[in-house]
């Protein structure tokens, strides 16, 4: 074969693999998942998706009720389990309600409209302890019910909206074949997608100053020149973020972010909203040109107003600022501190140890029935935060540390301050680190009181708690009506030993 033959070979080899492997490729691109006819489905499962059985394969499918009789649409399917979609209904159980959001099914947030509140909170509970008989195998002297939440919309203080100038289709535009010139959103991210923003024109998450400001926001920067949403996939653009938090006290925080410095239409835009909305107290700017949207290594800077909100609580004043850390339902927030006081059984004679403190919330509240409180936290601003909580309150029997809490929260300290009789904990979802439940063990308070946003690492930490202490009794608390996230607090006991 000569050279030229050859050549032309190898190219009409290329060509055909390369054409065959796009066919192969489009094929299985094609390739269609089976349809699963009238399914009934049956349960809730932990992480808000329901539950349909087919021939022993548990399938799990998001947006539908038990007792709904659906066609699913599997798209992706495991050897014990699959995931769906319902395509068609064929019959709607009889416990079930009408979704109120325009974006659900879309948006990544309150997933659970479609059920009464009731039937939400009878779901929490029993997803509480399953999690903390299946996972932690502890055994629980008394199992209180859930406490629901008084407000089941508006009822979150702190929102924080991406701007993009990719916008998610919906599937009915996306349908629809039209060309849409549009494609600036101001709002929540798609699950899942990093780069794509669903435009949001009604939230029922925040009180209505939020969707004004937020509306407002998108408008003028729409309608003046020099505003390119961000683009987070080529990292370009110039209006960032928008951050809203609110406070039972009427205070009102807007933090925008920018991608990058323009002092004149920062300025301008950061005017509009101080004059068309006076309601805000603190209104303040970050200038981020990271790749990423935290703000906990950046400068905030004051535009007008203050630099924190005062949330109030039985009396007690908090200064939240813009990278602090405060329960997002207030009004429920209160409802669990209660709780973990309560459980806590304190006399006025104890030594309290809080861990993961955040600004101090549940030290300073319970601080007034204790000895001493020592609050623990990793952000050092938080812990600046809580110090000036307890002198606003008028606080002198609290301390508060920051760092790491497995490198703070060792024998030695323990040592220098005092055995704890009561350690109140509130770990994030990862739940705690081995070291410091290890040392929990050895500093042997009487009792231990467990908040948890994540009863599955809860249950988790609950089995390693449980060679020395008993769990005594739990009680779910809703704060997120609408999803299926719950906060349950537990109280566990010393053993006694023999």
């Amino acid at each position: 074969m000569s050279h030229e033959d050859r050549a032309l070979f190898l190219t009409e080899l290329y060509v055909f693999s390369r054409d065959n492997l796009k066919l192969t490729t489009l094929a299985r691109k094609k390739k269609q998942l089976p349809v699963l006819e009238k399914v009934t489905i049956t349960d809730v499962a932990a992480e808000g998706k329901a539950i349909a059985r087919v021939n022993d394969m548990v399938v799990f499918v998001p947006f539908v009720a038990p007792g709904d009789i659906v066609d699913i649409q599997i798209t992706r399917k495991k050897n014990s389990y699959a995931e769906g979609k319902a395509i068609h209904f064929h019959e709607y159980a009889t416990k079930r309600a009408q979704p109120f959001c325009e974006h659900f099914g879309v948006c990544g947030g309150c997933k659970w409209q479609h059920l009464p509140y009731e039937e939400q909170l009878y779901y929490k509970q029993k997803q509480v302890y399953d999690n903390l008989t299946r996972i932690g195998k502890v055994e629980i002297e008394e199992k209180l019910p859930i406490l629901g939440s008084k407000r089941t919309t508006f009822y979150r203080n702190k929102l924080e909206f991406t701007f993009s100038n990719k916008r998610w289709l919906t599937e009915e535009e996306v349908r629809s074949g039209d060309a849409f010139e549009q494609m600036n959103a101001l709002g929540f991210h798609i699950p899942g997608m990093f780069d794509k923003v669903l435009d949001i024109h009604e939230c029922w998450l925040q009180a209505d100053i939020s969707n004004k400001i937020r509306i407002g926001v998108k408008e003028y920067c729409l309608t003046h020149e020099g505003y390119p949403f961000f683009d987070l996939r080529e990292q370009t653009g110039f209006v960032r973020n928008l951050m809203i938090r609110t406070a039972s006290t009427g205070d009102l925080m807007v933090v925008l972010m920018f991608f990058h410095e323009d002092i004149e239409r920062r300025e301008a835009l950061l005017s509009y909203l101080a004059e068309q909305f006076p309601e805000i107290t603190s209104l303040m700017y970050v200038i981020n040109e990271k790749c990423n949207d935290t703000i906990t290594d950046q400068e905030v800077v004051v535009f007008k107003g203050k630099d924190h909100i005062i949330e109030e609580m039985e009396g007690l004043r908090f200064k939240v600022g813009s990278k602090s850390f405060y329960q997002t339902n207030s009004e429920q927030a209160y409802t669990l501190y209660k709780v973990a006081r309560d459980f806590a059984g304190l006399t006025g004679k104890e030594l309290v140890y809080d861990l993961y403190t955040g600004t101090g919330t549940i030290a300073n509240f319970v601080a007034r029935q204790a000895r001493q409180v020592i609050g623990i936290e990793y952000v050092p601003e938080a812990i600046e935060d809580a110090k000036v909580n307890a002198a606003l309150n008028g606080i002198g029997n609290t301390l508060f540390f920051a760092g790491d809490m497995k490198d703070i929260l060792t024998p030695d300290f323990i040592g220098e301050h005092g055995r704890p009789d009561v350690i109140i904990t509130d770990p994030p979802r990862a739940g705690m680190h081995d070291d410091v439940i290890n040392t929990i063990l050895s500093a042997e308070p009487e009792r231990v009181v467990y908040v948890s946003c994540n009863p599955a690492t809860q249950a988790r930490d609950l089995g390693l708690l449980n060679v020395r202490y008993a769990v005594k009794k739990a009680r779910p608390v809703d704060m997120f009506p609408h999803t299926h996230h719950v906060e349950n607090v537990v109280l566990l006991e010393r053993r006694k030993t023999e």
